[in-house]
């Protein structure tokens, strides 16, 4: 069976995203300024790019390369046509991280912004591992509710299969696996937590 990603919309996500109840596309794309802003790279990866929110941060005299990555094709597509702009900076790349992080390049920053939800703290810390990051900066979801963690609006059902993906995450043991393979917490901000290796 197909990952439910591959088969939500990017309409009914980014409307989902955007909706005064929810805020949360308006959020990650002042979060994602920052976090292109904030290391001294000049390669990243954003894992879970979607339709590609917070791109127009990359500066052209800052970063020679950025990757975006996600499980489905078509959300790539309209990234590629969205960000025509960063064609000779931007590679989209079309991969599972749950079973095909050895697919993954290395760069100098790992972006992932609501991801470790969707692929666990196992999967992310092998992404990690091949992706060999200096600096790592994710956003969580930290859910009071078991049952119903995906805001309500109109366009709810368009994700009722992600409980067949879906981890409930926890700051600690967030903290604790990033610790395990050798990166310290240097940054934390509310829903934003930022880690770098040891340098």
């Amino acid at each position: 069976m197909n990952n439910p990603w591959e088969e939500i919309s990017l309409d009914d996500y980014e409307n989902h995203m955007s909706l005064d109840c929810v805020k949360q596309l308006q959020a990650m794309n002042e979060m994602m300024k920052e976090q292109f802003e904030a290391y001294p790279a000049t390669t990243a990866m954003v894992l879970g790019v979607a339709g590609g929110n917070g791109l127009e941060h990359v500066r052209r005299d800052k970063y020679q390369t950025v990757y975006g990555v996600d499980i489905n094709e078509d959300y790539l597509r309209t990234v590629s046509e969205r960000y025509s702009n960063l064609t000779d900076i931007l590679k989209c790349l079309n991969i599972d991280l749950t079973h095909n992080a050895d697919q993954l390049p290395k760069t100098q920053l790992l972006i992932a912004n609501l991801l470790v939800e969707y692929i666990g703290y196992d999967a992310f810390q092998r992404v990690i591992l091949k992706v060999n990051p200096e600096y790592v900066s994710c956003a969580i979801q930290i859910n009071t509710d078991d049952k119903q963690w995906v805001s309500d609006s109109p366009y709810l059902h368009a994700f009722d299969r992600l409980d067949e993906v879906h981890h409930q995450m926890d700051e600690k043991s967030l903290l604790a696996q990033m610790q395990e393979i050798g990166y310290k917490d240097i940054l934390k901000k509310r829903l934003c937590y930022l880690t770098g290796r040891h340098w």
